[in-house]
């Protein structure tokens, strides 16, 4: 039972449950919701949601095993690989999860008759590796690797399910839907990035002896905090604007929006402000995750607004 609960942390269970469900909110919550023509079988839409949860399992996997030292300082009692798995074992681990992952994605785009789209879960899972081996502690370039592969795998949804539905006849709801998506999938990029600096901030001491080169080793942690609270207050008033432009019109989902968007982020605003110590930090980093869970469970409100 030991083993299984290592596996799981090993993996990032919690973080996987996150992007299967962001995937299921999207079909069955957004798409079913406005009606609009779909391409996926109930079948194949499971075979996208696995593919995916592999792939960045995986990536969790390989992350945590080029990780070990970083870890060591910054995380001691979470560390797993070495302690309580061989890096052995994580590698067999790792091989397995994107061999099964890359596979599912291969059947499902030959299912779909779309034999191309197989290069998104190679080009992801090359990414997740290149990133854990040699591109995480470069500045900036990691952070913006890994809120990229974040977004799309809400855009995948879009590109599977839409985007081979599309005929001279539902075309301009078709685009509407993905208009949509990728809104969602550019939010979900921003509140990420923010996410990735926050947890850079709070592992400043293993990445600088591990010999990485993020943001906050760059220009300190100070300005790096400054940086933080100035983000969360551009996605305040992009929010805001979002709002102004696409949702004035239903009251329900305008509502929704500032209670449950707009205010943990104004809330998150006043804590980075006032940010000082480790435990600040890591709330920060947890209120992110809650205004990015929140954000994404307005998607079955859309068919108050859609045309």
């Amino acid at each position: 039972i030991a083993s299984k609960l290592y596996f799981l942390h090993l993996i990032r269970y919690k973080n996987l449950i996150f992007i299967g469900l962001t995937q299921i909110l999207l079909k069955y919550g957004f798409f079913s919701a406005i009606d609009v023509a779909v391409a996926l079988s109930g079948f194949q839409f499971v075979l996208l949601v696995f593919a995916t949860i592999l792939i960045a399992a995986a990536g969790n996997v390989i992350n945590d095993i080029y990780d070990v030292g970083a870890d060591q300082i910054n995380k001691p009692d979470q560390l797993i690989v070495g302690k309580k798995i061989t890096e052995k074992s994580a590698y067999k681990i790792f091989i397995t999860l994107n061999t099964l992952g890359v596979f599912g994605g291969f059947l499902l785009s030959n299912l779909i008759e779309k034999p191309g789209f197989a290069a998104l879960f190679i080009i992801s899972s090359a990414l997740l590796y290149l990133y854990a081996s040699m591109i995480k502690g470069t500045l900036l370039i990691g952070n913006i690797l890994i809120s990229t592969l974040v977004a799309l795998s809400i855009l995948i949804v879009g590109v599977f399910d839409i985007l081979p539905a599309i005929d001279t006849v539902n075309i301009g709801n078709q685009l509407a839907a993905m208009r949509v998506v990728l809104h969602y999938a550019c939010f979900a990029f921003f509140i990420n990035l923010i996410r990735e600096i926050v947890k850079d901030i709070q592992d400043i001491n293993g990445d600088n002896s591990d010999g990485h080169t993020t943001l906050p080793i760059a220009i300190g942690r100070s300005r790096s905090i400054n940086l933080i609270f100035t983000l969360g207050v551009v996605a305040v008033v992009t929010s805001v604007s979002y709002l102004y432009l696409f949702l004035y019109s239903s009251q329900i989902l305008v509502l929704y929006f500032l209670l449950l968007v707009i205010a943990p982020m104004l809330y998150y605003c006043i804590k980075a402000f006032s940010a000082k110590t480790k435990e600040d930090i890591r709330q920060l980093s947890i209120l992110l995750k809650v205004i990015m869970f929140s954000g994404m469970c307005s998607l079955p409100l859309y068919h108050f607004v859609f045309p």
